[in-house]
């Protein structure tokens, strides 16, 4: 599954270059018939030809706007419209693909102990059209953890140049920590006070690579317009004994994949 590319990682210049911006690049560490595996498998999941229980699914809109998201619907049935899929820990390529040997060696750099999944979701922006991401944080009160997490590892499927809605990012941002102890969506004001818009530094990737991101750095994504699919797999690692402390329902058990 690994490209030959990746025997020249240089894995304490990534992890320096992590702490100091809260993202880094891996290179290209996926080689060809991973990615035309995970991409054909991630058509067969959104048009229902295969299919496994328990995943997420969330339909994109047709208009771009964020606010227009709809929640808790799932499988809407055949389409390569949905924007997220999440729980794919249960496929067994993608499963294969998040404890491969590089995922682990930084995961085991970053995390003590046994090591487990938040999740594990493809992000994906259809030929023409996506939404607009806002600056996030992907941690908080809203993901409804012991400990917040700080690792997360994103392959591009596809190509993913800034015409395709590359990920953005505000460099150094995760050292402040959360802007709300909700997370999520940041606000305006905060948005405003950091000049995050003029400071974004766009991520683009070709296939196959992969970048680090940490979960308090603040990033965004555009809309897609290159009228080509925009594929990409996320994986949050933390440690093992992370608990749910949600309480409407019962608390979520952790996959965990590296003892």
């Amino acid at each position: 599954m690994i490209h030959a590319d990746a025997d020249s990682i240089e894995y304490d210049k990534v992890l320096a270059d992590y702490e100091r911006d809260g993202f880094a690049r891996l290179g290209r560490v996926a080689d060809d018939a991973t990615l035309i595996a995970l991409r054909e498998r991630a058509d067969a999941l959104m048009l229902g030809t295969i299919t496994h229980e328990g995943l997420f699914f969330q339909r994109d809109t047709t208009t771009g706007n964020y606010d227009e998201l709809t929640y808790g619907k799932g499988w809407e049935g055949p389409s390569l419209n949905y924007r997220k899929l999440e729980k794919l820990e249960r496929d067994p390529l993608y499963r294969a693909w998040l404890e491969n040997a590089v995922f682990e060696r930084v995961a085991r750099a970053r995390i003590d102990g046994p090591i487990a999944l938040y999740r594990a979701v493809l992000m994906t922006k259809a030929e023409s059209g996506g939404t607009h991401l806002p600056w996030h944080q992907d941690a908080g009160k809203f993901w409804g953890l012991s400990r917040d997490p700080d690792l997360q590892i994103w392959t591009a499927l596809d190509d993913a140049p800034v015409e395709a809605g590359c990920v953005e990012a505000l460099p150094g941002s995760h050292k402040q920590g959360l802007v709300t102890p909700l997370g999520g969506v940041v606000p305006a004001h905060a948005r405003a006070s950091r000049e995050a818009d003029a400071r974004a530094v766009p991520l683009p990737a070709k296939a196959g690579e992969v970048i680090l991101l940490h979960n308090m750095l603040w990033h965004r994504s555009g809309v897609n317009v290159s009228g080509r699919t925009r594929r990409a797999f996320s994986v949050c690692y933390m440690s093992a004994a992370t608990r749910c402390l949600r309480t409407k329902r019962a608390p979520r058990a952790f996959t965990q994949v590296f003892a």
